[in-house]
């Protein structure tokens, strides 16, 4: 595993999930970043990137992005640069929505739906959603500075039953 104490640099979440089937709209899910400041790192996101967005210094963007599930692996992956973020930032969180624009879904709706976050070759977190199977939004990740400037990853699945514009907002809450 090597050591850790230096803590994670460059970070990517990937997510895959099946394509709903052909009589039915299209299951659309985003990886979404919320970071937080040194002076409010539980408050407002500072600012927050998802699909059609990436973060003002370039630290935090979206290499890959599916409406639909369509391809093989992960479909969809972030890539976050943490070891190039600002010292003004403290902390990083990553979460999963479901868009709802043709109806609610789960993620017990999904077939094959998982995240991966990786380091290089370093598997920080592999997860099916089983445990969320009942929300429509689900954080994953979060990344906080320790005292030495170093960042280090914490898993955090926990649902949320929220579209995705209200889950920007609230994801990064304490539970």
């Amino acid at each position: 595993m090597g050591n850790n104490s230096q803590g994670v640099g460059k970070v990517e979440v990937r997510l895959k999930w099946d394509p709903s089937p052909w009589d039915q709209p299209p299951h659309h899910l985003d990886i979404i970043a919320t970071t937080y400041s040194t002076d409010a790192p539980h408050g407002r996101p500072v600012y927050v990137v998802h699909f059609d967005s990436r973060s003002p210094d370039g630290t935090i963007n979206m290499s890959r992005h599916s409406q639909t599930g369509q391809g093989l692996g992960y479909v969809e992956v972030m890539t976050l640069e943490l070891d190039r973020l600002a010292s003004s930032f403290a902390r990083v969180v990553v979460g999963v929505a479901i868009h709802q624009d043709s109806g609610p879904k789960t993620f017990g709706d999904m077939t094959n739906a998982g995240v991966l976050v990786v380091e290089g070759y370093r598997e920080l977190l592999k997860d099916d959603f089983a445990r969320v199977a009942g929300s429509t939004a689900v954080t994953v990740a979060e990344f906080t500075r320790d005292t030495s400037g170093a960042w280090q990853f914490h898993e955090m699945v926990r649902g949320f039953d929220s579209d995705p514009v209200v889950f920007a907002a609230e994801m990064g809450n304490a539970p």
